[in-house]
């Protein structure tokens, strides 16, 4: 509310022609957005992509290639089977890299549960008349002692984990830490406030855990998508867990510990070895991505054949993940590449052994603001004295020399910078002078009479537009009469009347096949153009699941719903009942998405509501399981469902029209469901009178008559 105060102040400063105040204020403005931490600033997805630009004209060049891939491939896959492998082929993957003495291994991979393909698993499966087979397979050693015989023998593997906020059966509220850690300028507790927490981890077996040299966390957070920062430390609870990447690092340089220096923001920077790390405050450093490389990476087929060359595994830093284009472990880097999560660990560590990471230091943020300061001051300064000419070739001068110097720090120092908001200061600062020169030259009637023409242009355009909107939205609805002229089980007519050119109220009705019909009814919320595109893709939806689900209509409200929910900008949600007739038997199967209850009018003259089965409206609740009731006409018995703009109807003096009055309609004789229809309308004109109507109204009404050989009793 302050920053839209005082945006209407700046426009009315523009009216009036005070160029340099109103530039001034604008300027404060922005020098305080530039200051506003990055969750708070309107600016952020704009500055990642600017981030983003840098990294795609300055990739980072691969200088000594200290990581190494072992792909478990889509050939290796092929070859030796479908993931997850048995534990016992995980380990010789293990020894057969060991055998080439890398400097470290780290497996990117996850093994919370037992091998379900080890003997003693096997053995259990098996039934009681099989003791023999049983007995023999109990007798062999369990997968998963092998692999963690393995990796006793080779003491330089780190185990994989995930950092999760929520508890499922497999996670644990912690896992075996073996790094160290010493503190300079603070402690464990100040490092653990900064630091990315998770409450849980998805770890591998204690057994495993147990015989590893290290344990690390995968996690990354994604920013819309994108992986553009990692972190190198987390906190597991009260514990420190070092990411792979550092605790990689550590056990390739035999360390036992890594250094956390603490300063009053939080983590300056981290050691280990020889290497010295600055990070965000959090932890986190910005990575600096490569194009995507196949010759980091070598098939583990080929390792486990003996085919790898030994340069690309003896001394390197090798992890061991899943590329198969099937394990769905891919993600999108800074540069837009689409690559596997391995592949991003490796290119972290290159970044890290190669001191070539980008760093956001607490000076690029001053600078950002000088500039922002000075370029406004000499806008403010300038433009006023000078043409139109003059001024606009100032201000592109200012905004080229400001993303030149971003793109100067990027590639000179690996600093990002931010020139998006001095961007954005310096246009509007800019746009505000050069206006108060043309509020000074050109009047108030001229502008007002411009205003005035605009606007009837602009609503005569609109009311034609409406116009067809109507026409295209009402001759989109079902015809009963064309549709089934020569039906004879089943009597169906609907009616919908928007409050406005256009609505959100919605029905249709078709048939599934030659013995179902298909119906439905809806609200959606709002009013206007919005809920009438809304109404119309629900339509559509609707009736695409309903041909799709084969008929069952608790699914047909799910999968709309996903499909809705799936692109829906503005919140909407939609009220909906939905059933199907099988026009032989009477049967009928509905399902009710928060939306007014069905009449039920028998053949004899009584109505009342159906208490049905259903949920919340479309769009609400997000995977929510509707649910299905059925019931059986019998021959002359109807259905008429309704939006809440009938019985919400307003009179001159705010009454409602009521259920009570159209229960009384609805239970008077009737010749067929068009004149049902009619006799509801024109009872709801004659209450509403001249009053304006408040909302659609919509009506939808069908009659089961019975079978094809059965005679109709009304």
């Amino acid at each position: 509310m302050p920053i839209a105060r005082s945006l209407v102040r700046l426009s009315q400063l523009w009216i009036m022609g005070r160029g340099r105040p109103a530039a001034a204020a604008i300027l404060v403005v922005f020098s305080i957005l530039q200051l506003s931490p990055p969750w708070l600033s309107v600016f952020e997805p704009v500055r990642l992509a600017l981030y983003d630009e840098y990294q795609k004209v300055f990739p980072r060049l691969r200088e000594t290639g200290p990581a190494t891939v072992v792909a478990i491939d889509e050939d290796s896959l092929k070859e030796l089977g479908a993931w997850p492998w048995p534990r016992d082929r995980l380990a010789a993957l293990v020894k057969a890299i060991a055998s080439r003495h890398p400097a470290a291994i780290g497996l990117d991979i996850y093994m919370p549960e037992p091998d379900p393909t080890s003997p003693e698993a096997l053995a259990a499966s098996l039934p009681e008349n099989a003791a023999g087979l049983k007995q023999s397979l109990a007798a062999l050693p369990a997968h998963d002692a092998i692999l963690a015989e393995m990796l006793r023998d080779v003491p330089y593997v780190v185990l994989g984990a995930a950092g999760v906020d929520n508890q499922t059966f497999n996670t644990r509220d912690g896992l075996r830490i073996i790094a160290q850690y010493q503190f300079s300028g603070g402690n464990s507790g100040n490092a653990r406030n900064a630091l990315r927490k998770f409450p849980y981890v998805l770890a591998s077996l204690p057994e495993l855990q147990a015989a590893a040299a290290g344990q690390a966390l995968l996690s990354n957070d994604l920013e819309k998508g994108v992986v553009r920062r990692a972190p190198l430390l987390f906190a597991v609870n009260d514990a420190l867990v070092p990411a792979l990447a550092m605790e990689m690092l550590r056990i390739g340089y035999g360390e036992k510990s890594i250094g956390v220096d603490m300063d009053s923001a939080g983590i300056s920077a981290l050691t280990v070895g020889k290497l010295h790390i600055p990070t965000q405050p959090n932890g986190e450093i910005w990575i600096h991505f490569s194009g995507h490389n196949d010759s980091r990476s070598v098939s583990a087929k080929d390792v486990l054949n003996g085919n790898a060359a030994d340069d690309m595994l003896a001394g390197k830093l090798v992890l061991v993940g899943l590329t198969g284009i099937g394990m769905m472990d891919y993600k999108t880097t800074a540069r837009g590449d689409f690559v596997p999560g391995i592949d991003i660990q490796a290119q972290l560590l290159e970044s890290l052994f190669d001191q070539h990471f980008l760093q956001r230091p607490r000076w690029v943020v001053q600078a950002e603001l000088a500039m922002l300061t000075i370029g406004g001051l000499i806008l403010i300064w300038v433009i006023p004295g000078v043409r139109p000419r003059t001024a606009t070739l100032l201000a592109a001068f200012l905004c080229s020399l400001l993303f030149g110097a971003g793109f100067a720090l990027f590639y000179f120092a690996h600093v990002l910078f931010d020139a998006v908001t001095p961007f954005a200061g310096f246009g509007t600062v800019f746009v505000s002078l050069i206006s108060s020169v043309f509020v000074k030259t050109d009047r108030d009637r001229r502008a007002a009479e411009n205003a005035l023409h605009k606007e009837r242009e602009a609503a005569a355009k609109v009311a034609g537009e409406l116009e067809a909107a109507r026409r295209i939205q009402l001759g989109s609805l079902p015809r009963a009469r064309q549709l089934f002229a020569n039906e004879r089980r089943f009597d169906i007519d609907g009616f919908l009347e928007p409050a406005r050119e256009v609505g959100g109220d919605l029905y249709d009705f078709f048939m599934l096949d030659e013995q179902r019909l298909f119906f439905i009814i809806g609200d959606v919320s709002g009013k206007g153009l919005p809920a009438a595109l809304f109404m119309a893709v629900a339509k559509a939806l609707a009736k695409s699941q309903a041909l799709r689900e084969s008929g069952n209509v608790g699914a047909v409200l799910r999968a709309t719903e996903v499909e809705l929910s799936r692109e829906n900008p503005e919140m909407l949600f939609v009220t909906v009942v939905a059933g199907i007739l099988d026009v032989n038997s009477g049967i009928v199967e509905l399902s009710n998405a928060g939306h007014d209850a069905p009449w039920h009018i028998t053949r004899d003259g009584h109505a009342r509501h159906l208490e049905i089965a259903g949920g919340p409206p479309l769009c609400v609740l997000d995977g929510y399981r509707y649910e299905n009731t059925r019931i059986r006409l019998e021959p002359g018995d109807a259905l008429c469902l309704i939006t809440d703009g009938v019985t919400e109807a307003m009179n001159e003096t705010g009454e409602f029209y009521g259920s009570e009055r159209l229960k009384a309609v609805l239970a008077a004789p009737s010749s067929g469901m068009e004149a049902l229809i009619a006799a509801v309308r024109g009872d709801v004109r004659r209450f509403v009178g001249n009053t304006e109507a408040s909302d659609d109204i919509t009506l939808l009404a069908l009659r089961w008559s019975g079978p094809e050989d059965a005679v109709s009793v009304r």
